[in-house]
């Protein structure tokens, strides 16, 4: 049992990610005696909105839910304060991408290791439908009843150019390359930012508006018909992508993450400063 609406896709990723975490687990050798249970060594963070419930009450582990638009923000924190811990973020495109911009743009570019998991149901589906930066162009929302007139922001590709190690997108109509691209974040977020956008219905709020039913499968159907591998796009021209969903992986490399950077400067750090004490001397 859980909260969510009818035909909302949040518990077909909290399945999926309970799957992969399994594998994950079931391959460690976690060595660190504070972690008696492999889930100690996990913390799950959360922001406001329907997809900041995913993990909390959920999942029988740490959790954080901190204020709208900071999960990023207090992973940052936890991470640098004890390096072992592995940190996975789950919230909504409002949370992630419009209060909490900032911190995912600068969470990429410092390739903060972690697994941050954005959760794109087009609006602020908790607190009313309004328009997010996430929208479709000319969709119907409470905050723009005659179409918004902004475009979507490309959250999975701006991840990227910011320098995570690994970004990519999926829908929850696509879970077997969903789930695996939840095993691979989960490795590459040992060493690096491992970020997947997931398209998901909001049937109660953006579907009803936008389609005139709450029927889930209208979306689904949609996820399914409009997408395009990343691998494929070659075959559409510039005109055909515009209308069509990009899924797939955008980056994917090996670059040293924040703690591991830390780590080197507070090394060389000491090093140069006993040079100087032996020069002093």
């Amino acid at each position: 049992m859980h909260g969510f609406c009818p035909g909302c896709g949040n518990g077909i990723i909290l399945h999926t990610l309970i799957r992969s975490l399994k594998r994950y687990i079931a391959e460690q050798d976690i060595k660190d005696p504070r972690f008696k249970d492999p889930l100690d060594r996990f913390i799950f963070l959360s922001g406001i909105g329907c997809s900041g419930w995913i993990v909390s009450p959920h999942l029988n582990a740490d959790t954080f839910h901190t204020t709208h638009g900071r999960p990023i923000a207090v992973a940052t924190g936890v991470k640098t304060a004890d390096p072992e811990l592995k940190i996975i973020i789950v919230s909504g495109d409002g949370d992630l991408a419009s209060i909490g911009g900032n911190h995912l743009i600068h969470a990429a570019r410092r390739n903060l290791e972690a697994l941050c998991i954005l959760v794109n149901n087009f609006n602020f589906g908790m607190t009313g439908g309004q328009c997010g930066p996430t929208t479709f162009h000319n969709a119907i929302t409470t905050t723009t009843p005659y179409g918004n007139f902004e475009y979507p922001l490309k959250v999975a590709e701006m991840v990227a150019a910011a320098g995570a190690s690994y970004s990519a997108r999926w829908t929850v109509k696509h879970v077997v390359q969903l789930e695996k691209s939840f095993s691979t974040g989960l490795k590459r977020s040992d060493n690096g930012f491992a970020f997947i956008e997931v398209l998901s219905p909001c049937t109660t709020q953006f579907q009803k508006r936008n389609y005139g039913t709450d029927d889930p499968k209208i979306l689904f159907d949609l996820f399914e018909k409009n997408s395009v591998l990343i691998k494929n796009k070659d075959k559409y021209s510039q005109k055909e992508l515009k209308d069509k969903i990009l899924l797939g992986v955008f980056s994917d490399e090996q670059v040293l993450g924040l703690s591991q950077n830390i780590k080197g400067t507070i090394s060389n750090a000491g090093k140069k400063t006993n040079t100087r004490s032996e020069e002093v001397r």
